[in-house]
């Protein structure tokens, strides 16, 4: 009984459930106030993400003409159950994943790739041509990411032979960090990251001034509020993920926290030095270079594992 009481606190509260989501609001002012203070701005005050959501929370869900009613209220459900679940095989906090299996980053990335595939879904579903516009970038951006981005965790897994995220981190706890072996692969998943989050310089598929809000321009309410939240929590995943594998593992809620927060800050210095790009020269460009990339370090990586040891 007490095995399962505590198995219960551990998903809803630590360190998954409101951790997870408190800890990805306070990441997200982090990122906001950082870009801000580089941009010569003040930036939000600490409450501000909270602030919002609460405010999106207590709002009317306005469902537009035009929709599938049931799809556009499942949507933000699904991506943020999406982005919560793929916490459960890894070490957040620096504690042992709730669930681990042989396999379970490949299920890992899939599930973070929900998140992206739901809003394509969401701005498709709509008549609105900004949102139509929208979730073409978000889809087509998707592809272009997603695949450099599990090429450059694939490396440190061939080292570790282990497809299991705990082994990995384990593995890298015990040996020299794989940004020093490895940096071109931790330079293809931070950017990578980036591209699957739309982030600044690849925020194309929500670009303001171009398309509103994107995919997301006919959401209001609940629905963005869990988007959002979705984004959070799968930004605290992805630098987790970067940080256990290239960074020398997380052992500890220190580890945990310094890492993370080191990665939070040089993402939040490459979005204040890049202008936004154009959808073109995100796909085009870093489909390419990207994907070539991380081949080649998968390739160095078995060539040194087969031959040179």
């Amino acid at each position: 009984m007490n095995t399962t009481l505590l198995s219960i606190l551990a998903l809803l509260i630590f360190p998954g459930g409101l951790f997870l989501l408190g800890y990805g609001l306070a990441y997200e002012y982090v990122d906001r106030k950082l870009v801000a203070r580089f941009q010569n701005r003040v930036g939000p005050r600490w409450f501000q993400p909270l602030a919002d959501v609460v405010k999106l929370l207590a709002k009317e869900e306005i469902v537009p003409h035009g929709v599938q009613r049931g799809l556009f209220i499942f949507l933000p459900v699904a991506a943020l159950a999406a982005a919560l679940t793929a916490a459960l095989y890894v070490p957040m906090a620096g504690q042992v994943p709730s669930y681990s299996f042989n396999g379970d980053l490949i299920v890992t990335i899939y599930l973070l790739s929900l998140l992206t595939i739901c809003m394509g879904l969401a701005g498709a579903n709509t008549i609105d041509r900004f949102s139509v516009v929208g979730a073409t970038r978000v889809l087509t951006q998707l592809f272009s990411y997603e695949a450099p981005f599990l090429l450059a965790l694939l490396s440190p897994a061939i080292m570790a032979k282990s497809w299991q995220i705990s082994e990995i981190n384990i593995y890298t706890h015990n040996n020299l960090w794989f940004v020093l072996t490895q940096p071109i692969g931790f330079l293809v998943a931070l950017v990578g990251l980036m591209g699957k989050l739309e982030l600044p310089p690849f925020d194309a598929p929500e670009a303001e001034t171009e398309i509103v809000s994107g995919a997301l321009t006919e959401y209001s309410g609940r629905g963005l509020a869990l988007f959002r939240l979705g984004k959070d929590v799968e930004l605290v995943i992805g630098l987790t993920l970067v940080a256990a594998f290239y960074l020398g593992g997380i052992a500890n809620p220190l580890e945990f926290v310094l890492k993370t927060l080191a990665l939070l800050v040089v993402v939040a210095g490459l979005q204040s030095l890049f202008a936004r790009l154009r959808i073109d020269q995100t796909v085009g460009l870093w489909w390419r270079l990207g994907a070539i990339l991380g081949l080649a370090q998968i390739l160095f990586v078995i060539f040194w594992r087969l031959v040179l040891r």
